[in-house]
């Protein structure tokens, strides 16, 4: 027999006790803007265009690292600065660059380190630990497809010497600085000619240092900012890596203009969502012959058009290429 409806089966929704979220986003454009100089912990330290350093909280809605050094964003709430209190970060402005890995062990997940920099400054020791090709040909990669200008800083070249090592990267035309001053004699670090020339080329830029643990950029920061506001390291002799001594980027101001942005240790650099195509056009000088390549072309193959270089200095700039193209692949 069919089943009678009648009100008692009619069910009714409870009413909402929250009004409607509206698709309206709220205009932000007004707000005040700020640096951002440092995320630890939750917690956003960003400094203002005034020198007011505020600390902040990031509204839901941005949600989970959508806020790393370098970021510009816009503040709602308390902006006194006074301790204790705390604004609210609600809008990140658009990147005009992002320094960023991916994590290999967290299914390939992209991670911002930094973002909005001029330069990436390349940290590997001489030895101690021993320098890789594979790490710097990785940063390389990022840096060409991001358009950051990219310098090599070779640390303790009093314990080995580097030039086969950065021999490789000459035809890059890449800056390359080497501190050769020895350990117990590090304290005078500060005041080295290498540490002028590299000060100079800091100057007014925004730069961020990158580095397996153990290299010495902490050590490095110090020396550039004149203080000791980074806690330093030493290499782990059995496994030969370095312990962890930062666990969050910091960026610090120059003592004449510029920002230098110190970088934990990094174990893994993964480059799966880099564009090789940008990598590619940052070696301008070679667009004549890439033009001439086959369709999909890998760059290192038997038909490829930069195989038709004659000159030894260009030649030299398609090895570079290759090798930065290859890093970008495993």
């Amino acid at each position: 027999m069919r089943k009678r409806y009648d009100e008692a089966d009619a069910r009714i929704r409870a009413p909402r006790s929250k009004p409607r979220r509206s698709k309206d986003r709220p205009d932000y454009s007004s707000r005040a803007t700020a640096t951002v100089i440092t995320v630890d912990r939750g917690r956003i330290t960003a400094v203002m265009d005034s020198g007011l350093v505020i600390t902040a909280m990031k509204a839901r809605e941005l949600g989970k690292n959508s806020v790393v050094v370098g970021d510009s964003i816009k503040l709602d709430g308390d902006l006194s600065g006074v301790p204790g209190t705390l604004a609210r970060a609600v809008e990140v402005e658009p990147r005009r660059n992002a320094l960023s890995r991916t994590i290999d062990d967290a299914g390939a997940q992209e991670k911002v380190v930094a973002a909005n920099v001029d330069q990436l400054l390349i940290v590997v020791a001489a030895a101690n630990p021993e320098p890789r090709h594979g790490f710097v040909d990785r940063c390389l990669a990022v840096a060409f497809d991001q358009g950051i200008k990219p310098i090599l800083v070779i640390t303790k070249s009093d314990l080995a010497d580097p030039i086969e090592f950065t021999s490789d990267y000459e035809p890059l035309d890449i800056e390359i600085y080497r501190s050769a001053l020895p350990k117990d004699d590090r304290s005078n670090l500060a005041k080295s000619e290498v540490l002028t020339k590299l000060r100079s080329a800091l100057n007014g830029k925004r730069s961020v240092l990158i580095g397996h643990s153990g290299v010495g950029k902490s050590t490095l920061v110090n020396a550039i900012i004149e203080n000791s506001l980074r806690s330093t390291g030493d290499v782990n002799q059995a496994t030969g890596r370095g312990r962890h001594t930062s666990s969050s980027a910091f960026a610090f101001e120059l003592p004449g203009s510029g920002w230098v942005i110190d970088t934990p240790g990094v174990r893994s650099f993964g480059l799966e969502h880099i564009d090789r195509n940008r990598i590619i056009g940052s070696f301008e000088e070679l667009a004549r012959l890439i033009v001439k390549c086959p369709k999909n072309c890998s760059h290192d193959e038997a038909g490829c058009a930069l195989n038709e270089a004659s000159e030894s200095g260009t030649k030299r700039r398609i090895a570079g290429l290759r090798r930065i193209l290859a890093a970008s692949e495993r």
